[in-house]
């Protein structure tokens, strides 16, 4: 799951069908293999985490002009929509983040990105910048961004299919001061904000997992409805938090917390709301 589906605001129309097909509707166990998606299995499902059946139709077309899904037909004639190539390899992309949380160790040195864009392609500056961000770089300097060095290879993926490589050099590095890096952490990166994101997270989902953690039966439709909006929410946070080294960080970092917490969900409640989308999608 990466590059267009973080942009959308978390529990939008929009968000929430990426979220859907990234969790369920990318064929494998569970349901149907490269088959699409029925819009009326869609309205149903989407229905389930509250949204209404002109918002299904108007989001999807939305995500079809963007590329995102392709209209075609299910094997008994319905109309249905499935993942593009381009969004199935965005949303495999993804699943190294979201699922595969990775932290940097002290000492593991960091990634370095120069870039210089002429002027007159300042759209591609913008999308470059972009782009970083949203692989967890933050900004050592003008033209200058830094990451933990773990994201070089998702890093140099990305930059290589939108065709920004050509304006980038990539460096692996350590920083040798002046000030100590954990000070310089804090003007690489909004830290104040990102911890602000966790605990929004924490603040709406803990107390979910708590619930869950008392109950003896597991509801398929509960679990789905809770699974999903738990990953519409979460699945932003890996990309704006770098996932920095601990001894980096302040002490009472709530993003360990957060991962926690979405993982135990994810394990609780992904494969349980499955029993509840296979009968939707036949």
């Amino acid at each position: 799951m990466t590059d267009q589906p973080p942009l959308l605001a978390p529990r939008s129309p929009r968000s929430l069908i990426v979220t859907f097909y990234g969790a369920y509707g990318r064929g494998g166990a569970g349901h149907p293999a490269g088959r699409p998606v029925p819009i009326a299995a869609l309205i149903r499902l989407l229905g389930a985490v509250g949204v209404d059946s002109p918002s299904v139709r108007s989001a999807v077309s939305r995500l079809k002009r963007r590329g995102l899904l392709v209209a075609d037909r299910t094997s008994d004639g319905a109309a249905g929509y499935g993942l593009s190539d381009a969004a199935r390899q965005l949303l495999d992309d993804g699943d190294r983040r979201i699922y595969g949380r990775r932290s940097g160790r002290a000492g593991s040195g960091w990634l370095l990105a120069v870039f210089s864009v002429p002027e007159e392609q300042r759209h591609k500056r913008h999308l470059l910048r972009s782009r970083l961000s949203r692989l967890g770089f933050g900004t050592a300097a003008p033209g200058v961004w830094v990451a933990p060095a773990h994201v070089h290879d998702e890093t140099r993926h990305t930059l290589e299919r939108l065709g920004l490589d050509a304006y980038v050099d990539l460096f692996r590095g350590c920083h040798l001061g002046f000030e100590p890096t954990a000070e310089a952490v804090g003007r690489w990166w909004d830290l104040e904000s990102l911890a602000a994101q966790h605990r929004v997270f924490l603040r709406e989902h803990e107390p979910v997992l708590r619930r869950w953690a008392r109950r003896r039966t597991v509801a398929p439709q509960d679990a789905y409805r809770d699974y999903l909006l738990a990953l519409d929410a979460w699945r932003r946070l890996p990309y704006a938090d770098p996932g920095l080294p601990a001894s980096l960080l302040p002490a009472d970092w709530p993003g360990s917390r957060a991962a926690r917490v979405f993982s135990a969900l994810h394990v609780r409640l992904r494969d349980a709301g499955a029993r509840f989308v296979e009968p939707v999608l036949g």
